[in-house]
């Protein structure tokens, strides 16, 4: 059975907005992949479909999951609010499909539904800000570099683009909607109208009108939208107009016109225009012309980013002085260096060679890792090394499951006594020698408001048994695992995990949910 891949804009949010298209192609489907709020939004459409949900920052996953059930013959919705080919999941399926060697014609079938892009629906809910020439920049930095989106800034800035910012602020990313707001003071009046749209067209939606110099004294964030004028756009009764040109033809307050029909395309009448209002332009310069253009070379260089995480190993805790001088040297001016909660520091490095940087990394007696979502393995000191039974269960987990590719990043604690100083409890999965033999936890929620230790669900477990166990529930976890859903959460879904039946361990509580800002 051939597969199918629709890749559905929904755009802002409110079923009325929704194509017809799009309607049809969320019905003729059998699962459906989204962010989690996209979800909710669809809820009415959705029938028997299998649902797979995920967090942010999960596309990568949810594109190649949403391409591995199409090759197994499912029709697949992946939606995206706005428009699926502006900021959404459309590039990086083709992407995904293109690092598979896909062929159109013999591979699944790709259908891209469109939908309203934000910079239409708050557009429509501002006035008519975006009548002429304008350009969508998000201000995200967490995958594009952030000085190239300065630059963009200021050539749309300089240009003199209406500039719709998507993406402008989050609870992470503060800095950078101020820095836009101070290129953009270089090229533009502090009164340029300016528009913020927070959730067009949902049961939150919030319009502000108000001037690119006072725009940060309002409420930005990762749901809202930032339209700014150009040099020509004003406010009229609390909507921002940018005019389209013609009032330099023709007369907007009178019926009679200054041009005739057969006048308002003549040369003479624009002298604004490329031409100059002048009748001087041959076919030899016309061509002359788009070869010189043809025969420019535009560069753009993007560097590798290689991140890695670094320790002095599993149970050794101590970092050499000649390590930390390595560290310093491999990561340089331009590199960062961050010390994790996993005992580990993740290297951030600019290069054109991480072979390089591993080979140096290695030689100076340092365990390397992948950064992402993968298993990690967390283990106490023991005592120093004076509890040493457990290290080597620790090291041949390490050895054999640490960076394994996970639907979501995963800890594996292991603590070397009783005494469970380090935490272990509290991983996702947890592992506590006592007394010659290993107690297993699993199903802890480790983070949140409500979190909580996992639940033990097998004590006194010989040693020469623990690998194969853990190796056992992580493969489950691996296979049916969606992407982007957290350990606790498939045990809570699953109900068990290598026969270990689920119990809620959630806290009895009232408390308010907080969403993440990014």
């Amino acid at each position: 059975m051939s597969g199918k891949l629709i890749i559905i804009g929904f755009g802002p949010g409110s079923v009325k907005h929704f194509t017809e298209r799009a309607k049809e192609g969320i019905a003729e489907s059998d699962c459906i992949l989204g962010y989690k709020t996209y979800v909710d939004l669809i809820e009415d459409l959705i029938t028997d479909q299998e649902i797979i949900s995920t967090g942010m920052s999960e596309e990568v996953a949810r594109a190649q999951v949403a391409v591995r059930l199409a090759e197994e013959g499912r029709k697949v919705a992946v939606i995206s609010s706005g428009d699926a080919g502006v900021y959404g999941m459309a590039g990086l399926i083709y992407e995904v499909l293109a690092e598979k060697g896909w062929k159109a014609e013999n591979g699944v079938e790709v259908e891209v539904i469109p939908g309203i892009s934000a910079i239409n629906s708050c557009a429509s809910l501002l006035g008519a800000p975006v009548m002429h020439d304008s350009c969508t920049i998000s201000l995200s930095d967490h995958l594009t570099p952030w000085e190239i989106i300065a630059k963009r800034v200021e050539a749309a800035a300089f240009a003199d683009f209406v500039i719709a910012l998507y993406n402008p602020k989050s609870g992470r990313r503060t800095r950078q909607i101020e820095e836009a707001q101070k290129i953009l003071l270089k090229y533009r009046e502090p009164n340029t109208p300016v528009g913020l749209v927070k959730s067009a067209y949902r049961e939150r939606e919030s319009v502000v009108v108000t001037t690119l110099g006072e725009m940060l004294e309002h409420e930005i964030g990762m749901l809202s939208t930032v339209i700014i004028g150009n040099s020509s756009t004003f406010i009229y009764e609390g909507k921002i107009i940018t005019p389209r040109g013609y009032q330099r033809k023709y007369s907007l307050d009178t019926e009679e016109q200054r041009l005739k029909l057969h006048e308002r395309l003549q040369k003479e009448n624009e002298p604004w225009a490329l031409h100059g209002g002048k009748n001087n332009e041959t076919t030899l310069s016309i061509a002359e012309e788009a070869l010189n253009k043809l025969n420019k070379q535009v560069a753009t260089n993007f560097e590798n980013i290689f991140e890695v995480a670094v320790s002095s190993g599993v149970a050794n805790k101590n970092f050499t002085p000649q390590q930390m001088m390595t560290l310093a040297e491999v990561v340089g001016d331009n590199g960062t260096i961050q010390y994790s909660t996993d005992h580990q520091i993740h290297l951030t490095i600019p290069t054109s060679d991480p072979d390089e940087i591993i080979e140096k990394l290695r030689n100076s007696g340092l365990s390397l890792s992948p950064v992402g979502d993968v298993l990690t393995v967390k283990a106490c000191d023991f005592c120093d090394g004076e509890k040493k039974d457990a290290i080597p269960i620790a090291e041949e987990l390490h050895k054999k499951l640490g960076g394994i590719d996970l639907p979501k990043e995963l800890k594996l604690g292991i603590n070397g006594c009783g005494m469970a100083c380090y935490g272990a409890v509290k991983e996702d999965i947890g592992l506590v020698h006592r007394q010659g033999k290993f107690d297993l936890f699993i199903g802890a929620k480790p983070v949140g408001r409500t979190a909580h230790a996992g639940q033990i669900v097998e004590e006194g477990i010989e040693p020469s048994k623990v690998v194969k166990i853990i190796e056992e529930i992580i493969n489950e976890y691996k296979e049916k695992g969606h992407p982007g859903e957290r350990f606790f959460k498939f045990f809570k879904r699953v109900k068990a995990v290598r026969g270990y039946g689920y119990k809620d361990f959630t806290p009895k509580m009232e408390i308010a949910a907080a969403p993440c800002g990014d």
